[in-house]
């Protein structure tokens, strides 16, 4: 069975490709019938398959395993690029899709993945060819560990809460396990059914949202000057597609919470960069009006500095934040950082603001 929940696992993070369809695509009632938007004479592409929409959310409901429910949402679209988190109640995966060269593949997948950042510009690792053209049947290529992928039908029936389909069925055969996967023009995955064993795993399209942000619970810290400890709270910050996560940090800490806590960012100051290094450490960089606006002794820049550490670290999972000043080491009347020095994550100090 460990075998199993593993390869599950992996298959449920590996079903990304969600193209949203219009807004009366997917009826409320579930009365919804998917046929190819074209003649006989036209060949589908994976493009046809493959037309993502932004602001987006696929829910699917599983049967035979705890994880193969998932939602599927669009974080970031870039040209033939689209960057897609997923959720199956256990953990969050970011993977990036690129449609190219009559193919369908993913370029990167990372796990455990709570933080939002865009990768659809990274280099690529362990990439994946989902579809291959021609989209006809027996179509066929050999995944890196061996398994055999191919398209075995075009015009299947698929039922499901969200609506009737007629589907491309790609089935990928295993040492011992077989899944195929539906997919429907103008609407993508519907359907995975993953078998082994007499095991079978199954995830249904049930529901298809347009017009959706992704709600991220994040942790604020606010420096309280009077009692020499910091303050937290939660917030929840609404992203679209394609919205840039360092603004949502600026205006977050700017929304000073009621209590007796401190501002941590002058009006004018600005994110210029934040994001996780391959160093597993975070760096976020201000402008110079950070220290000019700042007007603090070394006990309340200490407070500020400490805030924005415990913040940035504790989102992105990692106890070493690199802050700098227009791409220069820290350095004020006070504290002076060089090159390669970072601050640390404290929680010691820090009480939840109620």
């Amino acid at each position: 069975m460990k075998k199993i929940f593993l390869i599950v696992s992996l298959l449920i993070s590996l079903l990304l490709l969600s193209s949203c369809a219009d807004k009366d695509s997917v009826k409320p009632d579930g009365d919804n019938t998917s046929t190819p938007p074209n003649t006989n004479a036209e060949v589908l592409t994976i493009k046809d398959y493959f037309g993502q929409k932004e602001n987006s959310k696929y829910v699917y409901e599983g049967q035979g395993n705890e994880f193969a429910s998932y939602t599927v949402f669009m974080d970031y679209k870039a040209g033939n690029r689209v960057q897609q988190r997923s959720n199956n109640g256990g953990t969050e995966m970011v993977k990036v899709l690129e449609n190219k060269d009559g193919e369908l593949r993913i370029l990167l997948s990372r796990g455990e993945c709570y933080y939002r950042e865009n990768l659809t510009q990274a280099p690529s690792s362990n990439v994946e060819i989902l579809l291959k053209e021609p989209l006809e049947i027996g179509t066929s290529w050999t995944l890196a560990d061996s398994r055999i992928r191919s398209i075995t039908n075009l015009q299947v029936e698929v039922a499901t809460p969200s609506g009737t389909y007629k589907t491309l069925e790609v089935t990928t055969v295993g040492k011992g396990d077989k899944t195929l996967d539906y997919y429907a023009p103008n609407i993508g995955l519907v359907k995975s059914v993953f078998t082994s064993n007499g095991v079978e795993v199954s995830s249904t399209l049930s529901k298809l949202e347009t017009n959706v942000s992704f709600i991220q619970t994040v942790r604020f810290y606010f420096p309280n000057t009077n009692v020499d400890k910091l303050y937290f709270v939660n917030k929840e910050l609404s992203f679209k597609t394609n919205d840039i996560t360092k603004i949502f940090f600026e205006n977050a800490f700017r929304d000073l919470p009621k209590g007796n806590v401190a501002k941590v960012l002058g009006p004018n100051v600005k994110i210029k960069s934040l994001y996780l290094n391959q160093d597993n450490r975070a760096y976020i960089d201000f402008t110079k009006e950070f220290l000019s606006e700042m007007n603090a002794g070394s006990s309340y820049e200490n407070l500020i500095l400490q805030s924005i550490t415990n913040t940035i670290g504790t989102y992105y999972g990692v106890d070493k934040v690199s802050i700098t000043i227009e791409g220069n080491p820290y350095v004020s009347g006070h504290i002076g950082m060089k090159k390669d020095e970072f601050f640390t994550v404290n929680l010691t100090n820090s009480v939840e603001l109620k």
